[in-house]
């Protein structure tokens, strides 16, 4: 095979960019990722070698070995892991097979070099940090069973070189030809100290190989210098979760959850617990300060790593924890897995089941301690994973009070300070202030707090003084369905069905049908298939009407979201209601009962129902004709 010239896809290009020309102080990461890499490749070749041992070729003395060389002023960091096929090479080193990348381009782009490593480090680019430190980069690589090797070559501009090469031994070696200015990445110390601080706890030997200088007395009685080979493990290989919690500091767990998650920021939360009795299992888990830029991305990293007796099994294991639950990282090791264990076997293991019971729990009661006792760190976490952990309540009907008890939500009670997170209230602590009066949880959809505030859904409800829930996430009509009740309350939408706010008797509610029989009638008849029916409002203080969905009908945000997603929405039946308290309504019941002209009427009907809509955050069907009947009122008097 003769050498390919190809190019970088463009976007890749930018990425490459951003890297080598705009992060300076954090060069340092490269080796961390790259160590990180070639340990992945041995835990791959190690797993798939458990049912076809042909894999290894006799090489099963797993080991990542990192060879600095001061004379051609290279560095190279090697494995014997899986390898990489020429098609391997191409996916991986010559694109960026994911979506949102451009996106991804904007967000680093804007961001500043801390936060720019931070986002990197994330989107699972870390290979092109060599570019930092390197004008070149070589990578030669042979995968299992394959005869020859590829060799990839890029000096990380527009585009990189492919060709086969012989290759003795399976894995990859990765060439850094250094810049001037990384002539410390050469030396024994700095290697030393950036793989304690990095990568200490990567389970397979990390060997640095390197010429030491000493004197030595010569046969003629002088002193002369002799090169000495060395080698020298550089990390522990020791597996933090089966150490005594005790002994562990807290920026080791830090070090090794960044090993693990490729986060540049320490977790918001570690939870090392051992499981004991018929489930035996150690488990070191990491909730981070925020999800990963590419976190809803299908090939983003997600999950748990399984190890059965610490040797690693896999870290695609989506039976380890429920999908809502799944920003959480960390490491699960068991000791009554079959070390051979497929991934088709863990699909259906009741002991898996166990512990993955065992571990939800686990996260449960820690974040509810949080919310208990770490208020101010659990306002964080919701902001970030809030909308992932609800989701859970249309899914997890068995943890559904559980994950009710963890739902923060605003409200219109508590009042909403600048840069203030604490106008989040719990469940129970809207129960708990509850007048006597009150039997249900009232709330409303919408896609801000002020369109709840300044929408006439509140006008009762802030005259009887009660609280409405403002809930603003796309996914939340699907949880107070899901819900449905708290603590044996019902969780009522304050724009739709019945109302028991205002409570009247029959007398007063047939007077009032009776007075405004005509008016109901003629607004009806004017507004024709728009409305299904138009009725008494109880609801209403200050404005003339309201639209309101009915009961169980899903709310105007989740028909918007639903057609922005293409969806094919069925028109959502609605009922005026009108207040004939107010003096438009009261005006067009005179003129009615008057015989005034009807066409008139008709006109101030039609811009009340219009008005209505848009103050119930819907989409007026003919704004045009809206703003015409408005002029033409106007221009009347």
């Amino acid at each position: 095979m003769t050498e390919e010239k190809m190019e970088f896809k463009a976007e890749l290009k930018q990425v490459m960019d951003i890297i080598v020309h705009s992060l300076y102080s954090h060069k340092e990461i490269f080796l961390r990722e790259l160590i990180s890499n070639a340990s992945d490749a041995i835990a791959k070749i190690r797993f798939d070698s458990l049912t076809d041992t042909s894999l290894t070729e006799g090489d099963s003395d797993w080991k990542i070995k990192i060879i600095p060389n001061k004379d051609n002023n290279t560095i190279t960091i090697s494995d014997n892991g899986c390898g990489l096929t020429k098609e391997g090479v191409i996916e991986n080193l010559g694109t960026i097979a994911r979506s949102g990348t451009k996106a991804f381009i904007e967000k680093i782009k804007q961001a500043k070099e801390d936060k720019a490593v931070d986002l990197i480090g994330q989107f699972g680019v870390g290979f092109y940090s060599s570019f930092m430190v390197a004008h070149k980069v070589e990578v030669i690589t042979k995968a299992a069973k394959e005869k020859k090797g590829i060799k990839w070559v890029s000096t990380g501009e527009d585009s990189f070189t492919i060709e086969e090469v012989e290759k003795e031994n399976r894995g990859t070696d990765i060439i850094l030809h250094l810049r001037e200015d990384a002539g410390e990445y050469l030396e024994v110390f700095r290697i030393s100290s950036i793989v304690k601080k990095f990568s200490d706890f990567v389970e397979y030997p990390v060997i640095l190989y390197y010429n030491e200088e000493k004197e030595v007395d010569g046969e003629d009685g002088e002193k002369k210098t002799e090169i000495e080979p060395k080698e020298d493990i550089l990390n522990s290989q020791q597996a933090i979760w089966v150490r005594p919690k005790n002994e562990i500091k807290d920026d080791e767990y830090e070090e090794f959850y960044k090993l693990i998650s490729h986060d540049f920021e320490g977790p918001l939360k570690t939870i090392h617990y051992t499981a004991e009795g018929t489930q035996e299992f150690k488990a070191l888990l990491f909730i981070p300060k925020r999800k990963p830029f590419d976190f809803f991305m299908q090939n983003s990293r997600k999950g748990i790593q399984l190890y059965v007796n610490r040797v690693f099994i896999t870290e695609e294991c989506d039976k380890l924890l429920p999908n809502y639950l799944e920003f959480v990282r960390g490491v699960v090791d068991s000791s009554d897995l079959p070390l051979n264990v497929s991934r088709e076997m863990l699909q259906e293991d009741k002991q898996l089941a166990a512990i993955r019971k065992a571990i939800t729990s686990k996260i449960f009661s820690t974040l509810k301690d949080m919310q208990n006792n770490d208020y101010e760190n659990y306002i964080k976490f919701w902001e970030e994973f809030g909308v992932i952990l609800k989701s859970g309540l249309s899914s997890d009907y068995m943890n559904k009070e559980k994950i009710a008890d963890l739902i923060l939500c605003k409200s219109t009670r508590v009042e909403k300070e600048a840069d203030d997170a604490s106008d989040y209230i719990t469940l129970e602590q809207y129960i708990e202030a509850m007048p006597e009066d009150q039997k249900e949880i009232y709330y409303m959809i919408a896609e801000s707090r002020e369109m709840v505030e300044n929408s006439p859904y509140m006008e009762q409800f802030k005259a009887k003084g009660y609280e409405v829930l403002v809930l603003t996430d796309p996914v939340d009509e699907i949880v107070v369905q899901s819900l449905g009740t708290y603590k044996d309350k019902t969780l009522k939408a304050i724009d739709r069905g019945e109302l028991e706010v205002e409570k009247e008797t029959e007398a007063e509610k047939e007077l009032k049908d009776k007075e405004n029989k005509d008016i109901i009638k003629f607004i009806k008849e004017t507004l024709g298939e728009e409305v299904k029916e138009v009725k008494i409002s109880n609801r209403l203080k200050e404005s003339p009407a309201c639209v309101v969905g009915l009961e169980g009908q899903y709310g105007a945000q989740m028909e918007r979201m639903m057609k922005e997603m293409g969806a094919d929405v069925m028109k959502r039946e609605a009922i005026l209601e009108i207040n004939p308290e107010h003096a438009a309504i009261s005006k067009i019941r005179d003129e009615l009962e008057s015989g005034k002209n009807k066409d008139a009427l008709k006109l101030y009907v039609k811009v009340i129902y219009d008005a209505a809509l848009v103050a119930a955050g819907e989409k007026v069907k003919d704004p045009s004709s809206m703003l015409k009947s408005i002029a033409e009122i106007i221009s009347s008097k």
